[in-house]
């Protein structure tokens, strides 16, 4: 990164990029924008436009920061992204650059789930690992993470869930329907939730060298969220794919992961449905059975209600 030289960073982002740009940014959108542009934005030290053929330009000091979050997020999406920075004039793809220095440190991490979830509370962990913990925890897989799956999960997080400090919040579909609205969004609820238990932690915690974010808004963005918050961590290294970068945030999502298994099957327990996970045509025909027998207002308590299932639940 060329920090203090300005970098014009370019790239093209597909539709459903470009409308989580809009809605991250809306913030700090300008009134004037370039001809042909949909929308320009000034974040921090960097000027972000998003043009109507989808090409995205990122301009300024930060331009390497600011950029990296949304190149990761188009990369999910679409599947690919070729990038086109000034001061190298290559493609640009450090997310996947692992730093010894990081990685064999003492840190604290966090990460969440169940935001991707129509049924199933939202639970974010903040997790402490120290140097002398890795090498255990890489015997355990818990390197190999994203490749676990649930049922592993039940098995590898009690064997080391002991043996570190941690902290997590389980955010339960009720609560969470009470405070989103237009001007509290899923990333601003997660940001509160992260530093809370981030805070939590660290105040316990205090031989640690880094506190890491697995990274799902730019950190301008991220401490925008946090400007009404009380206690706001500020002392941040934020990145995508973190639990590559440090196994604090891959403890973090693991057990992340297995307070929300058991919390999705005691709901699928009360409720009398198998409750199916993420976002699918499966979960509209639960949802349907489930607003059939006890009516729509039950699902104001099990399910998200901003997600575009709940329309076409509504519809039937």
């Amino acid at each position: 990164m060329n920090k203090g030289k300005n970098s014009v960073i370019s790239f093209t982002v597909c539709e459903k990029t470009a409308n989580m740009m809009s809605e991250e940014l809306s913030w700090c959108m300008r009134d004037k924008t370039p001809q042909y542009a949909k929308w320009q934005a000034k974040d921090g030290d960097t000027v972000i436009t998003l043009y109507e053929s989808g090409k995205v330009v990122f301009q300024g000091k930060d331009a390497d920061l600011s950029s990296d979050f949304w190149i990761s997020t188009e990369r999910i999406n679409s599947g690919k992204v070729n990038v086109k920075n000034s001061n190298t004039d290559k493609k640009k793809d450090n997310t996947s650059f692992v730093n010894p220095k990081i990685y064999y440190s003492s840190a604290i991490g966090s990460d969440e789930v169940g935001t991707g979830d129509y049924f199933g509370p939202i639970v974010v962990t903040a997790a402490f690992v120290p140097k002398d913990k890795i090498s255990f925890l890489e015997e355990l897989k818990v390197k190999d993470s994203k490749k676990l799956t649930d049922s592993d999960i039940l098995k590898i997080v009690p064997k080391f869930i002991k043996e570190i400090k941690y902290e997590s919040i389980i955010l339960s579909n009720k609560e969470y329907n009470k405070y989103y609205s237009t001007s509290i969004n899923m990333n601003k609820i997660k940001a509160i939730l992260h530093n809370k238990v981030l805070y939590k932690l660290s105040q316990n915690v205090k031989d640690y060298d880094y506190i890491i974010i697995d990274e799902f808004a730019p950190k301008n963005v991220y401490f925008n969220y946090l400007k009404d918050a009380s206690n706001v961590v500020r002392n941040i290294t934020f990145f995508t794919k973190g639990e590559d970068k440090h196994l604090s945030v891959a403890c973090a999502s693991l057990i992340s992961r297995y307070i929300f298994i058991q919390e999705f099957n005691k709901l699928s327990n009360s409720i009398g449905f198998e409750l199916p996970k993420g976002a699918g045509n499966l979960v509209d025909d639960v949802a349907n059975k489930i607003k059939d027998k006890y009516g729509f207002e039950k699902l104001e308590e099990i399910a998200k209600l901003n997600f575009k299932n709940t329309e076409k639940i509504k519809e039937n």
